[in-house]
């Protein structure tokens, strides 16, 4: 399994090394996970309401793609990863999956001292649970194709959280958003979140196989 940093990208091209890692690792190519911000853009999941769409900022467009979920921001200071790993090698199904990427999530929140929660019904991380100031800091989208996945998790580190007033964020209308930096009041180091991130991913990745 290989880590790899891609900085900041534009979300189409990411998207097509994607599905042609998909292709590679159903082959039987090494197993991959991309870290990566982009470049302000939505994203709409394939049974996602476009109605959840309020009104698109100058210079950013909406993009319909193949995952789950509803409709999401993706900008600079979010970290966005994308493991293409075999489910079937790591002996997990989807709902395992997406739940190992909720723990990889809460596990990296807590060495900012943040208690990030899983909120039922509602994938995803979300920071005071079950309480009026429930808010989501990670959303979590998936697509599995033979076994293998793309897409998956994006986490607001320094996220600039107005993106989100032009949304209903993955469909909710009633639920805010925050990030790292809003939670800890400080300004969050990218290249250090991602570090932590990947050696958590893998080391929960590792443990399953």
């Amino acid at each position: 399994m290989r880590t790899v940093y891609l900085g900041l990208s534009p979300y189409r091209e990411t998207h097509e090394l994607q599905l042609r890692t998909v292709r590679e690792v159903q082959l039987g190519d090494e197993e991959r996970i991309f870290l990566t911000e982009h470049e302000p853009v939505y994203t709409l999941g394939k049974h996602g309401h476009a109605e959840n769409i309020l009104s698109l900022p100058a210079g950013t467009e909406c993009i319909r793609i193949e995952r789950g979920g509803d409709i999401t921001f993706h900008g600079p200071g979010q970290l966005v990863v994308y493991p293409v790993i075999s489910l079937r090698d790591h002996k997990l199904g989807v709902k395992a999956y997406i739940s190992l990427l909720e723990e990889t999530v809460i596990r990296v929140l807590e060495r900012y001292g943040i208690r990030g929660e899983r909120v039922e019904g509602a994938t995803g991380v979300w920071i005071d649970a079950g309480t009026p100031k429930e808010r989501k800091i990670c959303a979590i989208g998936v697509k599995v194709s033979h076994f293998v996945t793309m897409h998956g998790f994006a986490l607001n580190v320094n996220t600039d959280l107005g993106y989100f007033s032009a949304i209903n964020p993955c469909g909710f209308v009633d639920k805010g958003v925050t990030s790292i930096a809003r939670e800890t009041g400080r300004r969050i180091s990218m290249q250090q979140v991602s570090a932590l991130t990947a050696r958590t991913l893998r080391s929960l990745l590792d443990a399953g196989k």
